[in-house]
């Protein structure tokens, strides 16, 4: 098990096609937190948001109690995802979470317990459709080409956190792309790099490393000269979710979330881990994307 890199597949969808007249929903990391994602839908209601235009970032099934039953909500649905690296390896029936953790650190031995629950959960056609999902989401909204991946564009499983330098996540933004809409590390943010938007919602299966039991999801919405991209916790019955995951034996994630701190940070940059326990805030973004908009004029 550990850090071995996760091959990129080829296969873009460009099927997800949202509607303008709404906003778009952006999630990550379900995790198999049922009690989350029916919180997650809900506010989507509130919001006005149809299912045409959720968006996940992937990780659907891992370290929460109800992988079977998240899977098939969100298949029922029809709501958009993109391959992450657990979908990926439970779709080829591998050994190993493919998360990309160092091999023998507390986050790789956390693993081998929920992620072989996960497999012995999850029925064979859910990993089937799991390995049929898109590596990427290209799509047009607002005026603006979208790109949605896992981690990285190059390496799915790549950790890439608001401490990342410009070249880091420059080296992962495709060129034809105005907003990537990435996951994988768990903590939102979002950052403008050589004109381009690189946007993280977090996710909503585990809490966000800050020290309270919210989760994250982000709304995105179009005017004719910006988009506006703003980051909301969402709370839901942690208490339930972490009950059940406590009765299936997954009990040291269980308490991240009662208590809103992850087990281990060894993924953690420095930067992050100096934030642990703090609760996050984040103000709007406004984004006009007028440089790239003339490079390409």
């Amino acid at each position: 098990m550990g850090n071995s890199d996760v091959a990129m597949p080829t296969e873009v969808d460009t099927t997800f096609q949202p509607t303008r007249s709404a906003p778009l929903l952006l999630f990550g990391g379900p995790y198999g937190n049922l009690e989350a994602l029916h919180a997650l839908l809900e506010q989507a209601a509130r919001l006005g948001v149809p299912d045409r235009n959720l968006l996940c970032t992937g990780d659907l099934a891992a370290y929460c109690a109800d992988a079977q039953a998240l899977v098939n909500e969100i298949r029922a649905r029809d709501i958009a995802v993109v391959q992450g690296n657990c979908e990926q390896s439970l779709g080829a029936g591998s050994d190993d979470c493919g998360c990309g953790f160092e091999t023998g650190s507390a986050c790789d031995l956390l693993a081998t317990q929920w992620y072989q629950y996960t497999m012995s959960e999850l029925h064979d056609s859910s990993c089937a459709w799991m390995r049929r999902l898109p590596a990427q989401i290209d799509f047009t909204w607002g005026g603006r080409r979208w790109w949605a991946i896992h981690g990285g564009l190059r390496q799915n499983n790549r950790f890439l956190f608001a401490s990342a330098s410009d070249s880091q996540l420059a080296a992962e933004l495709p060129q034809t792309a105005d907003i990537v809409v990435a996951g994988h590390c768990g903590i939102p943010f979002t950052r403008a790099v050589s004109g381009q938007l690189w946007h993280n919602p977090g996710v909503i299966g585990v809490p966000a490393n800050d020290g309270t039991r919210r989760v994250w999801f982000s709304l995105a919405e179009a005017s004719d000269d910006c988009i506006k991209i703003t980051h909301h916790a969402l709370s839901y019955d942690a208490e339930t979710a972490s009950r059940k995951m406590r009765a299936r034996g997954l009990t040291v994630y269980a308490q991240a979330l009662l208590d809103g701190l992850w087990p281990s940070l060894d993924v953690l940059p420095r930067a992050e881990r100096r934030a642990t326990g703090k609760p996050l805030g984040f103000d709007p973004i406004y984004w006009s994307g007028d440089q790239r908009r003339q490079e390409y004029a």
